[in-house]
């Protein structure tokens, strides 16, 4: 009798302690996504009018931001970064998140054009051409003209 009091109340302690791991599980990972998910939102990219002087250093080129309706403001950058992502980032004109292929652009000069939203992205162009690589890996060239463009 004592036998099968004692398993009943092993199994229901056995229980109890795997429902509470699993629920401890859950939450732990449902608050790293959302921690995650918070961060990115509360980034702001600074603003600047058309013709601006942007940035310090050495390195001068022209950077031209095209929003969904054609409309273009266009900038000349001052680095003395190696990449034009890097220059970028630094006055703070682009914002986005890394991912498994580099920095994926969502917010330019004040501009959202996220896909996952609303079909929109940012496409980025070398001197009128669409770039073959992503603006974290394109190296700083002074005098050329980069720009990013509001596409669906």
């Amino acid at each position: 009798m004592k036998t099968k009091q004692f398993k009943t109340a092993l199994s229901r302690i056995l229980c109890t302690v795997l429902i509470v791991a699993m629920a401890l599980f859950t939450i732990g990972c449902g608050q790293q996504n959302s921690a995650d998910d918070s961060s990115a939102k509360t980034t702001i990219t600074q603003v600047y009018e058309d013709g601006t002087v942007i940035g310090e250093g050495e390195t001068e080129f022209t950077f031209t931001v095209t929003d969904k309706d054609g409309n273009s403001k266009k900038f000349t950058v001052k680095t003395d970064s190696e990449t034009v992502g890097e220059a970028l980032q630094a006055v703070e004109i682009i914002h986005g998140d890394m991912g498994d292929y580099g920095l994926y652009v969502k917010e330019v000069n004040g501009i959202v054009a996220d896909y996952d939203i609303d079909g929109t992205y940012w496409a980025f162009y070398v001197d009128g051409a669409y770039a073959m690589s992503g603006v974290d890996t394109t190296d700083v060239v002074a005098g050329s003209d980069y720009e990013f463009k509001v596409e669906k």
